[in-house]
């Protein structure tokens, strides 16, 4: 393999990590539907791409560190949950506009800087997946009606973002960058 694969989130708080992992095991045990244990529960702020292992890690790294620095914490809200047919439903994350403006501004700081270029940047739906991929369309269509309905309500203030790289089977947190408006 000539390239590592990395994406940018924000990751909630450990207890909320639990509770979403708690409903991930849900969806495990009631639809064998395990993939979304691949990765820590997480808002994607840009999408997975391949960094090549002949490039220097601290170029994105540092990178990373600047473009957070001179970010304010975004207040995040989770609410209920959402879904994208026929096999992905997710904790819906309410739009708010610093969060939305994060986003953009990574999206375009990491085509500019290093080529990165994710096109789904302008049709961002912020979501933390509980089930995904390996739900069949029959298990949705169990499981939606029950979750449309369900409600739930956590909110927290994201103070960092996160890079995550693949190890080959499960992505892992690589490195914390602290949002803060002070150098």
């Amino acid at each position: 393999m000539n390239s590592q694969r990395f994406f940018i989130a924000l990751v909630p708080p450990s207890e909320i990590q639990a509770s979403v992992n708690e409903i991930k095991g849900y969806f495990e045990q009631q639809y064998d539907s395990c993939k979304a244990f691949n990765s820590p529960p997480h808002i994607t702020l840009q999408a997975p791409f391949e960094w090549p292992k002949e490039r220097d890690m601290d170029e994105l790294t540092e990178g990373l560190k600047g473009f957070a620095v001179g970010r304010e914490e975004v207040a995040i809200a989770l609410r209920n949950f959402g879904a994208f047919p026929p096999n992905v439903i997710y904790v819906d994350v309410v739009h708010v506009p610093d969060l939305m403006s994060l986003q953009k501004d990574l999206a375009i700081f990491m085509e500019t800087r290093y080529g990165v270029v994710d096109r789904r940047y302008r049709n961002f739906c912020p979501h933390i997946t509980v089930a995904f991929r390996d739900l069949t369309k029959t298990a949705f269509h169990q499981a939606w009606p029950k979750f449309q309905q369900k409600t739930l309500a956590f909110d927290f203030i994201a103070q960092q973002l996160t890079l995550l790289r693949h190890d080959g089977h499960r992505w892992q947190i690589h490195q914390n960058y602290s949002l803060s408006t002070s150098l």
